[in-house]
């Protein structure tokens, strides 16, 4: 937490030197009397709380002013930084196949899917001085994240947004998610500019042909670099019923790795094959070994403003004093 205006702060050296004020003047009499001795005999006189306790909540009340006038906020920075790194647009297949699990971790299966996103995670974490984005396809293509150095927004996005479910996952679409990768990247400035392209099949989906996409990549120098993920040929599908997973089917799924391989050729990228957990692991190790380069940006965090509840606060102490005093704690004039 910060302060927007800082210099109201200051006000807060004057509240003890006006409480010190206060307490030399004291509070006026209810009566006036010669002597209190003429009254000694009547009742006992005791001190009562209830004055402190009342100007108690007003201190507390101005000093929470003064502090409204401070503007407390969480966390507004907007800093300039220079990123040592690149340009990436990771583009992911979110097709019905990609709920196969031909994966094995820890003893058990895990999808496409999820291995994809686990791994892509630990590749971004490597990675901070680098903007990346995240695009996501099947029978279309969509932008799941912009280019950023906002990495904790990328990671929620990887959860919320990358989800088999977001989109229709029918059909492939690997044109449309290529070229919606390259058009994020074609007027940047940086000297390295590269996508990551992650499919499960062919493309079957779309008005773009792979390939001259990678052409349009190729004349704009953008490297492709392809992975086809999980086991050619059969793949066990999880089969649902009422909610719950009962068991597998097996599916017949087909890598396009010709074309995989010809967009990696032509775009100066590679191809890689990710049958298996290490394999998949080990490709993001090598892809993260890329050439760098240096570029000033604007990194933002967001903020919120926490003056008004302080605010809001504040006048409910006063409001409660202001009752008190004519109530429960309420003097003869």
């Amino acid at each position: 937490m910060d302060f927007a205006h800082p210099a109201f702060l200051l006000l807060l050296l004057l509240l003890p030197v006006a409480a010190w004020f206060k307490g030399r003047r004291g509070q006026p009499a209810a009566f006036i009397y010669s002597s209190t001795e003429l009254i000694r005999g009547l009742f006992t006189v005791n001190r009562s709380r209830s004055g402190a306790w009342l100007a108690a909540l007003r201190w507390l009340a101005l000093t929470l002013l003064i502090l409204a006038l401070a503007q407390p906020r969480l966390t507004r920075s907007e800093t300039k930084v220079t990123a040592s790194g690149i340009d990436i647009a990771v583009a992911l297949d979110l097709s019905g196949s990609m709920a196969s699990e031909d994966f094995e971790v820890a003893g058990g299966r895990m999808s496409r899917i999820d291995m994809a996103r686990a791994v892509l995670r630990k590749f971004i974490e490597k990675r901070p001085n680098d903007r990346i984005g995240l695009i996501a396809f099947a029978t279309q293509a969509f932008i799941a994240a912009p280019l950023t150095l906002d990495h904790e927004f990328l990671f929620r996005n990887l959860e919320e947004r990358l989800d088999l479910h977001a989109i229709d996952g029918s059909s492939t679409a690997i044109g449309s998610g290529l070229g919606t990768a390259i058009n994020r990247l074609r007027e940047l400035k940086s000297k390295s500019k590269i996508v990551i392209l992650m499919t499960d099949g062919q493309n079957n989906a779309g008005k773009l042909p792979p390939l001259t996409v990678a052409e349009a990549a190729q004349a704009l120098g953008v490297k492709v670099y392809t992975i086809g993920i999980g086991k050619q040929g059969e793949a066990p599908m999880p089969v649902y019923m009422g909610g719950r997973k009962v068991g597998y089917q097996n599916q017949r799924v087909d890598i396009d790795e010709d074309t995989l391989q010809k967009i990696a050729q032509m775009t100066g990228g590679k191809y890689y094959r990710a049958d298996n957990t290490e394999n998949f692991q080990r490709i993001y190790a090598e892809i993260d070994k890329l050439e760098k380069s240096e570029v000033e940006v604007k990194k933002f965090t967001r903020f919120r403003e926490v003056f008004p509840w302080v605010t809001a606060l504040a006048l409910g102490l006063l409001l409660v004093e202001v009752g008190l005093a004519h109530t429960v704690f309420r003097r003869l004039p």
